[in-house]
Order: C-alpha cells, then structure tokens, then sequence
C-alpha cells in the first residue's frame, strides 16, 4: 500500500522537486499518512510543508538530513514486523573466490582430507534478525533473536569432492535501545545486551562451542560508526577426555580471541570502509585483524573486498593464524 502511493505520487508529478524527500523515511510516512486522511483539499506543496514542519517539530526545530546509521534504523523500523521481509543482521555476502596463505591441516589430519585442503576456497555468510517483543522498559527498545551461518567451501577442491571444511552457527538473542549520549561530535546512537552460542556442528574431534554475554556500544559522527564489543565467555565444565562429547570442546579459545572486539566503518559516497580489530591483550599478543571495503555493483547489489589476518576467522581455526583476501559480491550492508 505504501509503494502503491508513493508510485501514484511519483505519476501524478514526476518532475516536482517535492519528491525529492521521498526517500526519506520521516517524510514517506508523513506522506502516506495525510493520503490516508484525505486531505485532497490540499496541494502537495501544501502537504510538503506540513511534513516539513510536523519533522521539525521533533528535531529541534528543523529538518536535518538522517545519517547513514538513521536512515537504516528507520527502515528496519518500516519493515521489521513484516512477516514478508526478512531484515539482515550482520552483513549477507558470498565470496566466490578467496585465496588462505596456509590452510589448517591440523584438526583433518585423521580424516580422509588430511593434507588435501586447497588454498582457494569459496566463503559466505548469511544473517538475519527477528523480533520478539518491543517497549519493555524504553518507547524503542526490541528484544531480537539473531541467526548467522558462516560456511568456508572448498568449491574448488575436486580431488575431496568440494566438501564444505567449516560452518559456524551462531543463533543469539539481544536486547537493543537507541541513545542520543554525546560526547562531542560523537553520540552513542546503539547499545545491545545479548547472548549468543556458536558452534560448528560437528562431532569429536572436529567439534568446536562457546556461549558468551556480550555487549555492544555503537558511537556515531555522521557517516562515520564505531563499535565496542566487550564480552564474557560462560564457562564449561572441563572434558576427563579430549574426545567425550560433554564438556568444553576449547577452554583456551579467549587467549587467541580476546574478551572485545573494536569496530569501524566509514561510508565515503556509496563505498564503504570497515575495520574490525581484536586482541587478547596478554604478552603473546594474539589477535586478528580485518578490513572491508564495498562498492556499487549493479542497482541491487555492492562488490565486496575482504582481508582477514590473525585468530578466529572460524571455530576450527581459533587457535590458528591465517590470512586470507577474498573478493565477492554483498546482498546486504550495514548501510
């Protein structure tokens, strides 16, 4: 229904530089909402500059263009109760073709791919968010439930039969508020309080889990982000034997991954520029580094460069180094 009016707005007047805000979210909705009411005795200048001023009414007294970080807030706010929209979470994105300096033979070197796994290997991550329930103790607040599946295909690897080497799942519920804390330029726009296990569903000795509390603090400078991700691992009971199934399958996994993670991402005209940086902040100094840069590829979707350096890149691998660059195509940004 939306669509369908904004579609006849645009008809009716293609060339009228009232649309001009139409793609802002505030000023869809004000716009559907004085069609609903009616208000055809009304010129659509006469409705603009109604908008305009209901928009800076509650913005201090004048309408200031949305940030990258608002203008995603604001769609997922149209969508996100639509059982026909499934609203992403992390970043979508496959990775046809992605070079690892080393792979890790250690955890196959009992199975029928030992010392077989290729250097090239297809990567992909699919993510997504549902919500649970809304306005618990602020007007904006959503308690979610996540899901990511992160998978590393050795596509190219005929000699094993291409098999899939890893998967990661990581199913996770979080709380998550809007702020407007500033300091300075900077104003602390997303906090989230979560839970998460990840886990690569695999059986002894391949079988890596952990559960963790985490939080997460999103600051804001235009269209510039940055994200601080401290966490607490949830401790297991130790194994009596390395291959039982109960018990912790990797109890030395936060000195290779630290208890935080550090984010940012710029968007530069329609690029973007992330960096994501973790450390365990010990004397051996392990920790891992990565870097993402996306760009316009078409009308629908963004090419993706990605590099990862250092521990963790998957559950298999949290106790080994590697290094990887992949290039690929994005279904879905942060913004």
């Amino acid at each position: 229904m939306k669509k369908a009016l904004l579609l006849t707005l645009s008809l009716i007047i293609p060339q009228n530089p009232v649309l001009a805000n139409v793609e802002d979210p505030r000023f869809e909705e004000c716009y559907i909402q004085a069609f609903k009411e009616g208000k055809s005795n009304k010129t659509i200048e006469e409705i603009k500059a109604d908008c305009e001023k209901t928009i800076a009414e509650k913005n201090g007294g004048k309408v200031k263009e949305l940030t990258p970080l608002e203008k995603r807030i604001n769609e997922e706010r149209k969508n996100v109760y639509n059982p026909n929209v499934i609203t992403p979470h992390k970043r979508n994105y496959v990775i046809p073709f992605s070079y690892l300096d080393e792979p890790n033979q250690a955890p196959y070197e009992n199975t029928q791919y030992a010392g077989l796994l290729d250097n090239w290997e297809a990567k992909f991550q699919l993510s997504f968010k549902a919500p649970l329930g809304h306005s618990f103790l602020k007007e904006e607040d959503v308690l979610f439930f996540g899901f990511t599946v992160q998978s590393y295909w050795q596509a190219y690897n005929n000699d094993i039969s291409s098999p899939f080497r890893e998967t990661n799942y990581t199913p996770e519920i979080f709380y998550g508020f809007l702020n407007d804390f500033k300091i300075g330029e900077w104003t602390n726009k997303v906090n989230i309080i979560g839970i998460e296990h990840q886990s690569n569903g695999q059986s002894q000795p391949q079988s890596r889990s952990w559960n963790r509390i985490y939080a997460h603090f999103v600051w804001e400078n235009d269209r510039w982000l940055i994200g601080i991700k401290p966490w607490y691992r949830l401790p297991e009971d130790e194994k009596a034997d390395p291959n039982q199934p109960d018990g912790d399958d990797n109890p030395d996994i936060d000195k290779f991954l630290g208890n935080f993670e550090f984010t940012s991402t710029y968007k530069w005209d329609d690029q973007t520029f992330g960096i994501m940086l973790r450390n365990n902040l010990r004397s051996n100094n392990r920790g891992a580094i990565q870097l993402d840069w996306t760009f316009p590829m078409g009308s629908r979707f963004k090419g993706y460069v990605q590099y990862f350096n250092g521990y963790g890149e998957s559950l298999i691998d949290y106790n080994e180094s590697v290094q990887r660059l992949g290039v690929g195509v994005l279904l879905s940004d942060f913004f």
